[in-house]
């Protein structure tokens, strides 16, 4: 076992010579998962201190507020903001324990781009104290916690980083520990969901299992910093093959002229075969983009996730022209579209397939395009201009021809036969049968 860093024991505590850091925790980033793990532990008695570069959000948060849509969330900030445990800021501060949230993006060629993440690891260096821990939690591509101590160690050449394989005593901690939720559930899985914590030295991650352990109800694993960086891509690459399959066969019942739902629900009486429900497409940060990651890291071996990548890519395509074709069938009536989210009961609308394929069809239908997303008052900045309107669901019904659900928000459930009478029905997600 690699030798421990130093004041490896040490908890909220920095070396005789440094003066104590001003928070115990901050949280670089404070989307949708920075947000929640920040507002978590300042429940759980942590000095937090919440960082990112919008002012606007860190003034929500500092006045007790949320900038997104989750459940739980907003009360969770409201109460850590008045019993004094966070505080947001655009600046880094000193502190105990560093959690880097911020985005992973593509590039163009579905290449990664964790820009983000080096952006915080230098804007963090100059304030890093021996004893401190760094922990990486946006999901990245393999290599990047390797990376991210080259960054701290050529602007901290007074502190020795932990590299992998090596022995020397190190005066911080670095690790890499995924997230694993289920947007809409994110509060309650951060704390009963198991935890990969992949240390750069074995030190690494029994100094950050510290910081987890005090709040998380579920296992807290060990391995090392490249394996859990794996872990978390694979766990979304296995979801992204199994809801390509199910994407695939709903394009080949069509070819086929056989009802998609009721295959999948009789082949799922097999006592070994569990077919997931096809979409319009594949949304969200994570299940939409990570796989790509693993196919950055090995672009000849990852065939199949490469392959789920393009048919979950494919399925929006394939979803806007059958809309298109039942406008064409209805030249005069307007057509109704269900949800703009990347999956039900949420505001988020990242990678979202249901806002690609409305955005297309607003930009050549105009005014024949209702939208109706329960989720948003204010419809993003791709439908400017377009003629497209956010209606309610009672609006869209009564004027449209064409009815399409997208997502099936909870607020679109109550929907019967006769609701929808001598309307063109395309239901991408089985929510009417």
């Amino acid at each position: 076992m690699n030798a421990p860093f130093k004041a490896a024991n040490t908890l909220g505590k920095t070396a005789g010579e440094h003066r104590a850091p001003d928070y115990e925790v901050a949280v670089i980033g404070l989307g949708y998962i920075g947000l929640p793990t920040a507002a978590l532990l300042a429940s759980y008695g942590w000095s937090v201190c919440g960082v990112d570069v919008s002012q606007r959000v860190v003034d929500t948060v500092n006045a007790g507020g949320v900038h997104i849509e989750e459940r739980d969330l907003d009360k969770l900030v409201h109460d850590a903001i008045a019993g004094q445990t966070l505080v947001a800021s655009t600046e880094v501060p000193s502190a105990s324990f560093y959690m880097i949230a911020v985005p992973t993006p593509l590039r163009e060629n579905n290449q990664p781009d964790i820009s983000y993440v080096e952006a915080a690891a230098r804007a963090m260096a100059p304030k890093i104290q021996p004893g401190a821990c760094v922990i990486v939690e946006s999901t990245s591509p393999v290599g990047t916690t390797e990376r991210v101590a080259e960054i701290i160690a050529e602007l901290r050449p007074d502190i020795v980083v932990p590299r992998d394989g090596t022995t020397d005593e190190a005066d911080i901690a670095l690790a890499y520990c995924p997230e694993r939720v289920l947007p809409g559930r994110i509060v309650n899985e951060l704390v009963h969901n198991d935890r990969v914590i992949g240390g750069v030295t074995p030190a690494c991650a029994e100094r950050a299992a510290m910081l987890y352990t005090s709040f998380v109800k579920g296992d807290c694993l060990y391995t090392t910093a490249r394996v859990a960086e794996t872990v978390k891509l694979v766990e979304n690459s296995f979801r992204d093959v199994n809801i390509a399959f199910a994407n695939e066969l709903s394009m080949i019942a069509d070819v086929i002229g056989v009802d998609v739902w009721d295959v999948i629900r009789l082949a799922n009486r097999h006592p070994r075969v569990n077919i997931l429900r096809p979409g319009p497409g594949v949304g969200g940060h994570c299940i939409a983009v990570d796989p790509w990651f693993l196919v950055a890291g090995a672009p000849q071996a990852a065939r199949l996730v490469r392959t789920a990548r393009e048919v979950n890519d494919h399925k929006a395509v394939h979803t806007e022209e059958r809309i298109r074709a039942l406008i064409e069938a209805s030249p005069d009536g307007k057509v109704a579209l269900l949800g703009l989210a990347f999956k039900p009961d949420i505001d988020d609308f990242r990678e979202s397939p249901a806002l690609e394929i409305a955005a297309a069809l607003a930009h050549t239908h105009g005014e024949r395009v209702l939208l109706v997303e329960p989720f948003t008052e204010d419809l993003p900045e791709t439908f400017a201009e377009t003629g497209a309107r956010l209606v309610t669901l009672d609006a869209a019904i009564r004027a449209a021809k064409i009815v399409v659900v997208l997502v099936d928000h909870t607020a679109f459930r109550h929907l019967a036969p006769a609701d929808l009478a001598g309307k063109l029905v395309f239901d991408t997600r089985g929510m009417l049968k």
